[in-house]
């Protein structure tokens, strides 16, 4: 497209009928009216934070589950009722939810109390003050009225990650200062082992309840991108067959229903590009594939170079052997691998952790089999195309 067309074009674009209504409500930042298939989770979490309308602190809650199976949704859906009735009712319940996979928020401990005082209305510079300073202005700021403070961690094990498990011991202790105020904490987590590699101290006073989030079914997902395709796209454009193939997609990826509406949306977006009057299967099949492809190209760049050598070492064991590959094969070709990158190699067992991170984040197959007296050992196989293995390789060639 010429640059002097731009104009013309965009002119055109705004005569265009559009497919969508309302956009958003496929966004995962859409909190929905209803949230289907998830009543015992809600309530559950209901039961928990109920005490807080009591001024009693409620107990330290722990969601887990995989992507896309409803987590944050509940938790933030719940929060905001209690809020409301907190509000009508003059109680002074004060909830704070916080994404530690933001970088500026996860990196430090300072960084995270720096960004809650920052939602407390008390600016605080991002660094430069001593740590405990940091927790004392944050006790401050809680103990100027009698309240319960609700902190939700989402993501929290990427805080812990880099902070280290203290930080929770820290935040629960902080309990024990408090003559006004009072601290519950909701931490929520992708990993479901998570939780069991943490300091057992930071991990009875994280857990006191815990709630794990099944994966959606096909079925289930089917009705919930059903329930939300109404809102978003005027009334015909979806063919037939759009919201099963949607479903299914996701069904496969873990029940990931964040996944089936993202791929929905992409699959509306593609056919308004193309000046389609509905929105078709192929299209679907178009943004499956783009998806795929950008989510797995995205996280490999921003991945540690460590983790790019690991994955180098696996494309390069798969591309000779398709076959089940073995942690120790990886390791050798890693080691070979590191000097070209200008890497010091780590330790065997360092690479087995970077491996279930791998698996974790969709990109390999990696599961642990015992070996007997000889221990363990993990089969790993890539879990992507042979096509985006490709593309990932030439990116690792130029990192």
């Amino acid at each position: 497209m010429a640059q002097q067309g731009l104009t013309s074009f965009f002119e055109s674009f705004l005569k265009r009928d559009p497919l969508f209504r309302q956009k958003k409500v496929l966004q995962d930042t859409y909190t929905p009216e209803e949230i289907l298939h998830r009543d015992d989770e809600i309530k559950q979490i209901a039961n928990v934070l109920a005490p807080a309308l009591r001024m009693e602190r409620p107990s330290n809650l722990f969601l887990y589950g995989k992507t896309g199976t409803g987590k944050t949704l509940c938790a933030i859906y719940t929060t905001n009722h209690i809020i409301q009735v907190a509000q009508d009712k003059g109680i002074p319940i004060r909830i704070v939810y916080l994404n530690c996979k933001l970088r500026r928020v996860a990196d430090t401990e300072y960084r995270l109390f720096a960004q809650v005082l920052g939602e407390l209305d008390m600016q605080v510079p991002a660094t430069g003050l001593p740590t405990e300073e940091i927790y004392n202005l944050f006790v401050k700021v809680i103990e100027q009225k009698k309240q319960i403070f609700i902190l939700i961690l989402d993501e929290i094990d990427q805080l812990l990650k880099k902070t280290g498990d203290g930080i929770i011991y820290n935040l629960t202790r902080l309990n024990t200062q408090l003559k006004n105020s009072q601290i519950s904490l909701i931490g929520i987590s992708n990993d479901v082992m998570f939780i069991d590699n943490i300091d057992p101290r930071a991990r009875s006073s994280l857990s006191e309840e815990e709630i794990t989030f099944a994966p959606y079914n096909a079925l289930q997902l089917q009705e919930i991108l059903r329930r939300r395709s109404k809102i978003a796209f005027k009334e015909g454009v979806l063919d037939e067959g759009v919201i099963e193939k949607c479903a299914a997609y996701a069904a496969r990826e873990h029940g990931d229903a964040r996944r089936a509406l993202e791929l929905l949306r992409v699959a509306g977006e593609i056919a308004e590009r193309q000046e389609s009057p509905k929105v078709t299967i192929e299209h679907i099949d178009i943004a499956e594939d783009k998806i795929e492809r950008d989510r797995v190209l995205d996280i490999i760049a921003q991945q540690p170079k460590q983790q790019q050598a690991a994955l180098h070492a696996i494309i390069a064991l798969a591309e000779k052997r398709p076959e089940i590959i073995y942690t120790g094969e990886v390791y050798e070709v890693y080691q070979k691998l590191c000097p070209e990158m200008g890497l010091r190699p780590l330790t065997q067992r360092r690479l087995s952790d970077i491996l279930a991170e791998l698996d974790m984040l969709g990109i390999i197959n990696a599961k642990v089999i015992s070996k007997g007296r000889f221990g363990r050992t993990r089969e790993i196989s890539l879990a992507i195309s042979e096509q985006t293995a490709d593309k990932i390789k030439k990116i690792l060639e130029k990192g």
